[in-house]
C-alpha cells in the first residue's frame, strides 16, 4: 500500500486528524496508570499497543521481529534493525487499520486493552539517549544572530563548508509537558567587569527538529553519504532551551556549556522517514557564490530529495492569557526548508572521523529561523536581544520569557492529494528557579 492510496481508517478518530491519521503511525513509548512504559503507535485520538497487539497474536514474519524489538519500554533495538523494519511494521499497522481491515473486529473487541486513549496515558522519551549533538545548519538563525553581535561579518568563514555542531547533555532531554526550572549560573552584566551568580534573567526558546538514529556504525567506519538516509529512524520536535545572558559570558572560547544542559524537550512521538516521503524535497540551490559541499558530504540523490517541507510553529501562553482565557500567542511560523544542510549530510559528517553513531542517539538540527519576521525560531532573533518587546494580548510584553511562560512547538506536514500529518506537540512551562 501506498500513501496515497490509503485514504480512510476504521478508527474513526483517525479521519482527518490534524496530527495522527492513518498515513502518519509514529511510534512512541507510554504508559496507562499503574502499568510500566510500552511501546505503541499514535492513531487518532487513541494509542495502539504493540505488545499487547504482539500478545494477541496480531504480527508474524518480519513485523513480528519488529515488534519484538520493541519491548521494555524503549525503541532503541527497534532503531538498530533500521529500514526494512519499519517498513515490515508499517505495512502490518496500514493492513491493521484501513477501513475495511478483516480484523477490524478482532482488534475492537478487545477495546481499551489494544486502544487505549492517549489522554489516559502519560509518554515517555521513546528511546536511551546515550548521545546528544545539537547542530547549526538553520543559515537564517545564524545570520541574525551573528548581525547582533558581528554586524559586519555574520558569518564565520567555515559556515558554509562544514555542518556546524556540538555535543549536548543527553541525561536532561525530557519529553513534552516535563516543566522548564529557570537555570542559575554566572553572568556578566552590562557595564561590569566581573560576573555575579544568579538566576537566567535571558531565558529563550529554540525551535529545532530532532533526528533520531537508527542503525549506528563501528567506531573508526564512516557512514558515506549516499548510505546516511537509510540511519535515520525518525524525526520529533526539539526545543533548545537557552539561558542567553549565561551563554554571553561562558561561549568563549568553547561554546554552549551550563547555558544550554539545563534541559532540552522534544516531542514523543518518533515520525517515520516513511511516513514523511511524500514530503521530501530538493535541498534548495545554495545562492551564488556559495562553495558547493565537499565531496563526503555530496550526494545527488541526497541534493534532489533530501530536504523536507515541514511547516513549523511557535506559541507563547502566559499566565494572565490563561487567567483571561485568550489563546496562545503565535511567535512564529517557519519550515524546515531553511537548512542549509541535509539531516544525510549531518550523519555523515558526524561520523566521517570514525565517530561511532549509535541507535537512540538524537540530533538537534539547530534554530530553523526563515528570512522574514515572524518566521524567526528565537526571543534573540523575534526581539532584537531584548531591543524590541513583544506586544501581548493581556497586555504583558515579552524580551524573554518569565516564570509562568508555556512554550508549544508544533509541526505540520501538508501536500495537495496527500493526508496531512503533524508530530504532537513539545510544550514546556518556566518555573522559578530554587
Amino acid at each position: 500500500m501506498t500513501q496515497t492510496s490509503i485514504t480512510r481508517s476504521w478508527v474513526a478518530s483517525a479521519n482527518g486528524h490534524a496530527d495522527f491519521p492513518l498515513q502518519n503511525l509514529p511510534l512512541g513509548v507510554f504508559s496507562v496508570k499503574g502499568s510500566a512504559p510500552r511501546s505503541g503507535v499514535a492513531i487518532g485520538e487513541h494509542i495502539f499497543d504493540l505488545e499487547a497487539a504482539l500478545d494477541a497474536g496480531l504480527f508474524d514474519g518480519a513485523a513480528k521481529t519488529a515488534v519484538e524489538a520493541t519491548r521494555g519500554g524503549q525503541l532503541n533495538a527497534f532503531f538498530e534493525l533500521g529500514r526494512d523494519a519499519r517498513v515490515a511494521l508499517r505495512e502490518r499497522l496500514l493492513e491493521l487499520f484501513t477501513e475495511g481491515s478483516t480484523l477490524h473486529g478482532k482488534i475492537e473487541a478487545q477495546g481499551s486493552k489494544l486502544l487505549p486513549l492517549a489522554a489516559n496515558c502519560d509518554m515517555h522519551l521513546p528511546a536511551k539517549i546515550n548521545d546528544y549533538t545539537d547542530f547549526y545548519v538553520g543559515i537564517e538563525h545564524a545570520q541574525n544572530v551573528g548581525k547582533l553581535f558581528r554586524p559586519d561579518n555574520p558569518l564565520l568563514p567555515n559556515y558554509k563548508y562544514v555542518p556546524i555542531g556540538y555535543h549536548g547533555r543527553a541525561s536532561t532531554i525530557r519529553p513534552s509537558g516535563t516543566d522548564v526550572r529557570r537555570p542559575k549560573g554566572q553572568t556578566l552584566p552590562a557595564g561590569q567587569t566581573e560576573p555575579t551568580f544568579g538566576p537566567c534573567a535571558r531565558l529563550d526558546f529554540e525551535l529545532e527538529l530532532g533526528i533520531w538514529i537508527g542503525q549506528g556504525n563501528e567506531m573508526g567506519d564512516a557512514i558515506a553519504i549516499g548510505d546516511a538516509a537509510d540511519h535515520i529512524a525518525g524525526f520529533c520536535l526539539l526545543n533548545d532551551w537557552s539561558a542567553r545572558d549565561i551563554q554571553a559570558w561562558e561561549y568563549q572560547p568553547l561554546g554552549p556549556f551550563l547555558s544550554k544542559s539545563f534541559i532540552t524537550s522534544i516531542s514523543p512521538w518518533v515520525v517515520t522517514a516513511e511516513a514523511l516521503e511524500p514530503f521530501r524535497r530538493a535541498q534548495p540551490t545554495r545562492p551564488e557564490g556559495d562553495p558547493q559541499p565537499l565531496p563526503y558530504l555530496f550526494d545527488k540523490r541526497d541534493q534532489a530529495a533530501g530536504a523536507f517541507d515541514i511547516e513549523l510553529e511557535v506559541l507563547l501562553l502566559t499566565e494572565a492569557m490563561r487567567e483571561q482565557n485568550l489563546p496562545a500567542h503565535r511567535l512564529t511560523l517557519s519550515n524546515t526548508r531553511h537548512m542549509y544542510w541535509t539531516v544525510a549530510q549531518l550523519v555523515a559528517h558526524h561520523s566521517v572521523n570514525g565517530c561511532q553513531l549509535q541507535a537512540g542517539d538524537l540530533f538537534g538540527s539547530g534554530t530553523l529561523s526563515g528570512p522574514e519576521s515572524g518566521q524567526f525560531g528565537s526571543l534573540l532573533e523575534i526581539t532584537e536581544g531584548g531591543k524590541k518587546p513583544i506586544e501581548l494580548a493581556s497586555g504583558e510584553v515579552r524580551k524573554f520569557l518569565e516564570d509562568g511562560d508555556e512554550i508549544i512547538l508544533r509541526a505540520r506536514c501538508s501536500r495537495e492529494g496527500v493526508a496531512s500529518i503533524g508530530f504532537g506537540e513539545c510544550r514546556g512551562k518556566v518555573l522559578p528557579a530554587r
